[in-house]
């Protein structure tokens, strides 16, 4: 049976949040003296450390560098293509028990480090103590997850029925053979390594680029794994997107992709990677999440549920809410209530315990908020926030205000486009049809939210929203924080390609193509 790690909420639920801090501050020591290490990259099954270069500087204070990376050039990275192509018909050949097997005890090692994990993370990407679990848990439910699923259906491999005694027939899904995954900085645990297991336990080999503003996560997860795969199963490859993405997207020797990033980079990706055959890429692209609140909502939750999911992490989560649309008649009780929330909220090192809000990831992120702080300025109003903090506490990271505004009009680009900051637009309606057109008019569909006590609005937003994860009522946060095997992170429109949910049970069946076979007596 799958059972989620769920780390937090176990602590709340058996009032042991206090053994978590300490574990916490704990872990938090003993990442502060493996800082400023020098890492390889893992190209056949060996690990390189290249001439040149780059640091990883942690956004919650630039002079910590987390860790030193090569950067790869094009040649390490078609090595490493071609290392997994070599090593694809054994690891292909390895029965499904054994790579299940495998990566159950990748998580079972990941859960007895998640804390130093946890800590990590807050360095190398500015999550507070709780996202950050939450982001190293979920990469540990993925790779347990998949795993069940590959056993429970036997490798995905069962007879079929012919009317006919003599032809024996069977169904069989394969893998595809050498995968590039190509992961984003926002859950480089959980996105990195749930693409990454997804491709590798079904039998292909693969290609990881992470970030370069995060690779020592996923590095944690590639220096645990490969000794456990043939030489060249997996290839850990750090440096450019405009190096290394592109040399792994542009090769005729990958068979498929798995990729988490911006609308723009995704849909140029999947153009080149299709321009000559017909090939899998499997996309996340992004969001911009509405929020409904009607008059019969709940004040209080709808404003926690709401200033969770547009503020967590810094609204830095493809599911983050951007936009909300509140019914006239307790417009201004919600506005009033979510504004004095917000400024309540603390920020600064995401180490500290009563840190809600770090920084955002680096300078162009900042650069990106002020722009869009100053074009409001310009075009509409705002309520709290807007600026960036350059005080003696915050001066040395990427720290900035959750924003708050409103009086944009419905089509502003600051609607439409996503931002990936600490950024929510707010809109008056009268009628809950209107407020229903208006949060589909995104070319976006990942995550959206509502908050009514009238049953016949909920049935109505659940079949009218176009949207993949949807919630109703959800005070913990309205958009975001899914659930592997409960609630399958999937994005309709331009937010996904395949409709397919991850951590859900459609999932891996994307990483293989199918074979039906006979056999006549």
């Amino acid at each position: 049976m799958f059972e989620n790690e769920f780390t937090w909420g176990k602590a709340v639920a058996e009032n042991t949040q206090d053994d978590f801090h300490e574990k916490y501050e704990k872990a938090l020591e003993d990442v502060k003296n493996d800082l400023n290490k020098e890492y390889p990259i893992i190209i056949n099954g060996k690990e390189l450390f290249l001439e040149k270069k780059f640091e990883v500087k942690s956004p919650s204070d630039t002079r910590i560098i987390v860790a030193k990376f090569p950067l790869a050039s094009k040649e390490e990275t078609i090595n490493a293509i071609k290392s997994a192509k070599e090593a694809f018909h054994e690891w292909s050949n390895t029965p499904y028990q054994t790579r299940a097997k495998i990566f159950q005890e990748c998580a079972d090692y990941f859960s007895k480090r998640k804390f130093y994990l946890c800590a990590l993370m807050s360095f190398e990407n500015g999550k507070n103590r709780i996202e950050a679990m939450g982001d190293v848990d979920e990469a540990i439910d993925f790779m347990r997850f998949y795993a069940y699923q590959l056993e429970t259906n036997k490798g995905f491999s069962k007879e079929t029925f012919h009317p006919n005694p003599k032809e024996k027939t069977r169904t069989i899904l394969k893998p595809y053979g050498v995968w590039g995954i190509i992961a984003p900085f926002n859950f480089p645990s959980a996105i990195a390594i749930g693409m990454t297991t997804a491709a590798l336990i079904t039998g292909n080999t693969a290609v990881l680029k992470p970030a370069s503003d995060t690779p020592l996560s996923s590095f944690e997860f590639a220096k645990t794994i490969y000794k456990k795969l043939p030489p060249g199963g997996i290839n850990f490859v750090t440096g450019s997107g405009s190096v290394v993405g592109q040399t792994i997207i542009q090769s005729l020797e990958v068979d498929g992709i798995a990729f988490t990033g911006s609308r723009e980079v995704g849909l140029s990706g999947f153009k080149k990677f299709t321009e000559t055959e017909t090939k899998p890429f499997i996309s996340e692209m992004g969001g911009k999440n509405p929020v409904i609140v009607t008059k019969s909502a709940d004040i209080e939750n709808a404003t926690e549920g709401v200033m969770r999911a547009s503020f967590g992490y810094g609204g830095q989560k493809c599911s983050a809410c951007s936009r909300v649309y509140v019914q006239n008649e307790i417009a201004d009780k919600f506005i009033e209530k979510l504004v004095e929330k917000t400024k309540s909220l603390k920020i600064g090192l995401p180490w500290q315990k009563d840190v809600f809000l770090g920084p955002v990831i680096n300078k162009a992120a900042l650069k990106k908020f002020e722009e869009a702080s100053e074009l409001v300025k310009k075009d509409g109003q705002i309520l709290t926030g807007g600026t960036v903090l350059k005080d003696q506490e915050h001066e040395n990271g990427y720290y900035v205000q959750p924003t708050i505004v409103t009086k944009l009009s419905p089509d502003h680009k600051l609607t439409k486009e996503e931002l990936f900051l600490p950024f929510l637009c707010i809109y008056k309606y009268e009628d809950f049809d209107d407020a229903i057109k208006l949060a589909n008019e995104t070319e976006y569909g990942l995550t959206a939210g509502i908050f009514s006590k009238d049953p016949n609005q909920l049935e109505k937003f659940f079949y009218e929203i176009q949207a993949g994860t949807v919630y109703a009522n959800r005070t913990s946060s309205a958009t975001t924080a899914a659930l592997v095997q409960s609630q399958p992170f999937v994005g309709w429109k331009h937010s996904g390609s395949t409709g397919k949910g991850a951590g859900g049970e459609n999932y891996l069946q994307q990483f293989m193509r199918g074979q039906t076979q006979t056999r006549c007596d």
